[in-house]
Formats: structure tokens, sequence, C-alpha cells
């Protein structure tokens, strides 16, 4: 997994509103700010945090679902922010994404025979009855009968229809997959069954993962690397077991205390989490995690942290990372 199939380098995503009464004001909103990271072939690579921390944006922004305002994005040392045409259309079908709400993200109007085939047909590779042929056996691969074929999305409860929008991803024969927080609108049982499904589909075809979650459990479970956000910044990568066993950012540590841990012998209470989330469009100078953070020294107001390398394949954003490293050593 030391190829890089996918480079992200300062991808950035403002977005301009408009707010207060009765004088209205221009307003923008910092969603995505300075994000940096690879992805090798064969590797999930998750990215977590909480609600509204700019993770999906982020992954709708490398896609080109929406346009970047900064940044580079390279799929296998090619520009994809810089493609048009036909170079647009060739990258789009090495990278597909499975949205997080099965109900909205299927054509009601279209039966799922005809949201197979759609893909096949624009990108050239099969149509007719070999399209067809095509999307029975990709329904099969992901646990659904041929005969579903002819059926329309309301016919299926939401973990089916999370598989057919796995099948539909799979229509282009992509190399990378972008799952957007994709069993988080599920019941727990049918989140299984998907999760294992997306882990069978790696394995089998050696697809590569970017997996957008608040799920911490999941995202150790399935990733190989992950990276945590908070305003739109990745405060911490690595390894994604030893992340989220020892975080060395302390809002990352935080998002770990946090999480629910099915353990009688861990009980307890769930610990005090301080403040509120800063506003994107009005973030905090200096750290944007300096307001809420026990380990907070003057310089955090101030000064900015760089994502700096402390080895072993992690990357912490926090000046005190070498006095927190040592605490959990």
């Amino acid at each position: 997994m030391n190829e890089p199939l996918l480079t992200v380098d300062g991808l950035r995503k403002h977005f301009t509103t408009t707010s207060g009464f009765p004088r209205r004001r221009t307003v923008t909103v910092r969603a995505v700010e300075d994000l940096s990271f690879s992805i090798a072939r064969g590797e999930a690579f998750g990215l977590v945090g909480e609600s509204g921390c700019g993770k999906s944006t982020a992954a709708r922004a490398l896609l080109r679902l929406i346009e970047p305002d900064a940044g580079r994005v390279h799929w296998r040392g090619e520009d994809l922010l810089a493609a048009r045409g036909a170079a647009l259309k060739a990258l789009r079908r090495r990278m597909q994404i499975v949205f997080q709400d099965p109900y909205s993200s299927l054509d009601p109007r279209q039966t799922i025979g005809a949201a197979l085939v759609e893909p096949m047909r624009v990108h050239g590779l099969a149509s007719g009855a070999g399209a067809r042929r095509r999307a029975a056996a990709l329904l099969e691969e992901v646990g659904l009968p041929p005969a579903a074929l002819d059926r329309y999305p309301h016919e299926f409860s939401g973990g089916q229809r999370q598989r057919i929008g796995i099948a539909r991803a799979l229509t282009v024969e992509p190399e990378l997959i972008v799952a957007d927080e994709p069993v988080s609108a599920l019941d727990v049982s049918v989140q299984a069954q998907v999760l294992l499904l997306l882990r069978e589909l790696r394995e089998r075809r050696g697809l590569s993962f970017l997996l957008v979650s608040h799920d911490l459990a999941v995202v150790r479970w399935f990733c190989d690397r992950v990276a945590v956000m908070y305003l739109g910044r990745i405060v911490e990568e690595g390894p994604a077991a030893r992340v989220l066993e020892a975080p060395l950012h302390p809002y990352a540590r935080m998002l770990r205390d946090a999480s629910p841990i099915p353990d009688p012998a861990r009980r307890g209470a769930l610990p005090r989490i301080t403040g509120e989330i800063p506003s994107a469009a009005n973030p905090p100078p200096g750290c944007p995690f300096h307001p809420r953070c026990g380990h907070a020294i003057p310089a955090c107001a101030t000064n900015l942290p760089p994502l700096r390398d402390l080895g072993q394949g992690r990357r912490v954003a926090c000046l005190r990372a070498e006095d927190i490293m040592e605490k959990v050593a």
C-alpha cells in the first residue's frame, strides 16, 4: 500500500451566505481549510469528526461534486481539478461515491435496472441486454435477487437500498469508493451486514476506500489509517488502531473518550466536554480547539499549529503533542 492512488494537498472550500435581521450581512463559512492526505492502492482511509466538521464537504469537493476553492487533487499523478471534458469523465469513472441517505440517493421514478444500466451506457461500458446482464450480476454480488431490476426504490428497505447504491457505484468498475456515512441511517443489525459487504468487496475487487464517519468503532474496524477533523482541518492522522487507542491531539482524545464502549469493566460516567463547537463562520484565532482544550497554553490562542510529522506515520496539529505523547507512552 505504498503507491499513492489519490493525493489531496491544501484542499479548501468556503461557502458564502447571508445572515442577520433586519440588516443582512455576508458571512463566509470555512467548511474545509488546508486539507492534505493521501490514499494508497487497496487502502481504507477514514475521515472522522463531529457533525459539521467538514468531512462530507471534503469528500464531495475532492470528487468535484462541488468545486473546491483552492488546493490540488491528483489521481495517479494526474491533476483532477484541472481536468475538463472527456478527461474529467474518464477520471470520474475511477472514483465513485456511496451516499449517506439510501432513501434520497435513488430516483423514485426510475427502476433499479435503469439506475444501474445508465452509468454503463454513459461511460460506454455496455448497453442493451449486455448491460442488463451486468446489472443483474451486480445485484447478486451485493446480495439482492436479479428480479429487483424491474422494481422501484420504494419497494425496498433502507439496507436493501444501500446495497443498490453500492451496486450502482460498482457499475463503472471504480478503483476508489468514497463512502459518506454509509451506515448511519440504518438499523444496527443492518449496519453490520453492509459493513461486511463493503469489506468483502474491498478484498475481492482490490478497492480503495475513503470512509467518512462519526462512528469511531466503524472506522477502527474498517480502516487502515484515519484522519480526525475539527472545524475543517485535520488535527491528527495516523494508523487507525494507534490514533483511536492512544490519540495525541486533545480533541481526538475527547472524541475517543466520548464514544460508548460496550465493556462492563470500563463502565462509568462519560467525560465532561466543555464548551461548544465554534462557528466555522467565525473560528477562534490560533488553534481552533484551544477554547475547549484542557492542555492549552497562551501560545495556542495566537499560533495556528501546523500538522507535524511525529514519526511512525503520525501527524498531529498540536503545540503540546510531545508532552501528551510522553503521558500516553
